[in-house]
């Protein structure tokens, strides 16, 4: 593909949101520069990849919900074209997602969960704590029972990029390893950004996706943007012995006296062990004590999972918006877009986010599905109501 000098869309962040928006953008023929120097503390190269809108429901929170089982639902399509178009493989499973209540107080939460999940149409089935070992044999004896999502996927967020990177440019999207500095802005307008190696470039659009980091961006006018926060996870990454049977063989999402933890297999013999949700500013410090919550209830469901060798820890920072809904589309500063603030939600809103950006950077309006979640709406105390 030929590309002229001044590109039509430059999008700041190389995290998924920003990946699919650049490649989508560019199926529409838009030509398009992604800048970034992507942290290794970014919620996309750390997430685990849940596709589990049913698992993650929250009373509050069922909108986001919506659009959550809106895009998990168009992820089988969104995979095989990505990897038809990429060559490359994503990771995507769909055994399904098991979630499991340690105790009595913990099946009780579980069954409102199942309640809310009915209301709203999603598929489930509650099973005995029988039917859940007999899912999962290695599961404790001891757990109460469980709700089966079938719908309910997983992909490895870390292959997801490089399909998505690699369908980028086969379709002309172009690469810069800098971080951006700020906006350049001519009047009213934004026109293309500051590079912090010193040098600009110039675009007819700007769209930050950027994550907890977009904050950094200088030049977004006051009111702009709503507040966005950093919200901290720590997660586990544990390999299973080659010469043993994978210790989970789907995501199981257990509750334990309370406290939610996670264990998603990989196709290869990792499996993803977290995850903690810190309100904790950007600090970025891997802590005993969070690491060893995780573990304690991971062994209460799984006892096995103690046995597993620690392949690697991590850290991220997930993106949050003031009502945990993302922000998308046009900002009332012309020429600037976004697509932030998926705060848990990044890897599971990645197809409808990039639906949703391609339409509103090249048409300047947001599809129908996404119009609720616009960066310029209102927030009050009621919205989720």
């Amino acid at each position: 593909m030929v590309r002229s000098d001044t590109p039509d869309l430059i999008v700041v962040g190389s995290g998924l949101v920003g990946l699919v928006s650049a490649w989508r953008a560019a199926q529409r023929g838009l030509n398009v520069t992604v800048i970034s120097r992507e942290s290794g503390n970014a919620a996309s190269s750390v997430a685990a990849g849940m596709l589990t809108p049913a698992s993650e429901a929250t009373f509050g929170e069922e909108p986001l919900m919506r659009l959550g089982a809106l895009s998990r639902d168009r992820y089988p399509a969104f995979i095989t074209e990505l990897e038809e178009e990429s060559g490359l493989s994503a990771g995507f499973r769909t055994a399904g997602t098991l979630q499991i209540a340690f105790d009595t107080d913990d099946l009780a939460r579980l069954s409102d969960l199942g309640e809310l999940q009915t209301r709203l149409g999603v598929k489930t089935e509650r099973l005995t704590s029988r039917e859940c070992r007999r899912l999962e044999p290695m599961l404790a004896p001891s757990v109460r029972g469980g709700i089966l999502a079938p719908d309910d996927h997983s992909v490895n967020p870390r292959l997801l990029a490089d399909a998505l990177w690699a369908a980028a440019e086969r379709r002309g999207v172009g690469g810069i390893r800098d971080r951006v500095r700020g906006l350049l802005t001519d009047g009213d307008r934004v026109h293309g950004v500051l590079l912090e190696s010193g040098g600009e470039i110039t675009a007819d659009q700007v769209l930050l996706a950027a994550g907890a980091w977009t904050p950094h961006i200088s030049g977004i006018p006051e009111g702009v943007l709503p507040p966005l926060r950093p919200v901290k996870g720590q997660l586990l990454r544990l390999r299973t012995p080659a010469d043993e049977p994978p210790i989970v063989s789907r995501t199981v999402r257990g509750l334990v006296k309370g406290s939610p933890v996670y264990l998603v297999p990989r196709e290869s013999d990792e499996v993803i062990l977290g995850a903690t949700q810190e309100e904790m500013g950007h600090d970025l410090r891997l802590t005993a004590g969070a690491l060893w919550e995780i573990l304690r209830d991971a062994h209460e469901l799984v006892p096995g999972v103690s046995e597993l060798e620690v392949a690697e820890t991590c850290v991220g920072l997930r993106p949050g918006s003031p009502d945990n809904e993302p922000l998308l589309g046009p900002t009332r500063l012309p020429g600037l877009q976004v697509a932030v603030g998926h705060f848990r939600h990044g890897v599971l809103l990645t197809p409808a986010t990039g639906d949703a950006m391609a339409e509103a950077l090249t048409s300047g309006q947001l599809p129908d599905f996404a119009r609720r979640f616009a960066a310029t709406r209102e927030f009050d105390s009621d919205r989720n109501e």
